[in-house]
């Protein structure tokens, strides 16, 4: 077992026809969202998690190339639906990383992987899906080369992206755009950013978890240990004000990303 949440457990495995790595994840069938997808003519009720991995690129011929890990089979049975994806080896999460790293990150690292998070993202939203629950355990780094690679999992809270706001909220609360608590609504690039400042902070200031509240009270600081523009990098991310807060694309243009 590698994990075990609220709506199913996830395995580690071996594919028999070559040894490939594999994480199998096991979902009880009433917390299965589905989508209506039409193949060949025939409508079919697709798993949205396997749906948002399929429509970003992780398809088994993938494998090891995509920034979100290939789904390679999915099975629907009676009381359960299994989905079969790419486990990367060796890899660890973001999470355990950090906390290897001593639980921060120096600021190249933290850049090097917000630089590949950010492509990722935007990759997403315009392949027209809206992960929502980026976090460090939802993100492995694979340890294999001297230059940690990012993968993306877990898309069990993804949907597809919409133009109107969002009503319910998925995803982990604390990571949860401001928004959402004060007018009950978030939209996808907005929140998608929001969470990426959050991850940055994580990441640089060893906080075990980013305090949204303590962050808005103006009781979590930067510190003068980062370049002045990573710290506006992180402030345009964790920007209240959504018409102010930066967009995907302004973010991948942003000048720490390149220096």
């Amino acid at each position: 077992m590698l994990g075990r949440g609220g709506f199913g457990s996830v395995f580690a495995g071996r594919r028999k026809s070559d040894n490939l790595p594999v994480a199998i994840k096991q979902i009880r069938k009433e917390y299965v969202e589905r989508q209506r997808v039409d193949i060949n003519g025939e409508p079919i009720m697709f798993p949205v998690e396997a749906l948002s991995i399929l429509k970003v690129g992780g398809i088994p011929s993938a494998v090891g190339t995509s920034a979100v890990v290939s789904i390679l089979e999915w099975y629907d049975l009676e009381k359960e639906v299994f989905l079969v994806m790419e486990r990367p080896d060796p890899c660890v999460t973001l999470f355990d990383y950090m906390q290897d790293n001593g639980g921060c990150l120096e600021e190249e690292v933290a850049k090097n992987i917000m630089k590949q998070l950010v492509d990722a993202a935007l990759m997403m939203h315009r392949e027209g899906v809206f992960h929502r629950d980026i976090k460090p355990k939802n993100l492995l780094i694979e340890t294999g080369s001297n230059d940690p690679r990012v993968r993306v999992i877990d898309f069990g809270c993804s949907c597809l992206v919409q133009e109107e706001p969002y009503f319910n909220l998925f995803g982990t609360k604390r990571y949860s755009p401001p928004e959402f608590f004060v007018c009950g609504r978030y939209e996808a690039s907005p929140t998608t950013v929001w969470q990426l400042g959050a991850l940055l902070y994580e990441m640089l200031y060893a906080e075990r978890h980013f305090d949204r509240q303590k962050f808005l009270n103006g009781r979590l600081y930067f510190n003068t240990h980062q370049s002045r523009d990573c710290h506006n990098f992180m402030r345009k991310c964790l920007t209240l004000d959504t018409e102010q807060r930066a967009t995907l694309e302004q973010l991948q243009q942003h000048p720490w990303l390149h220096n």
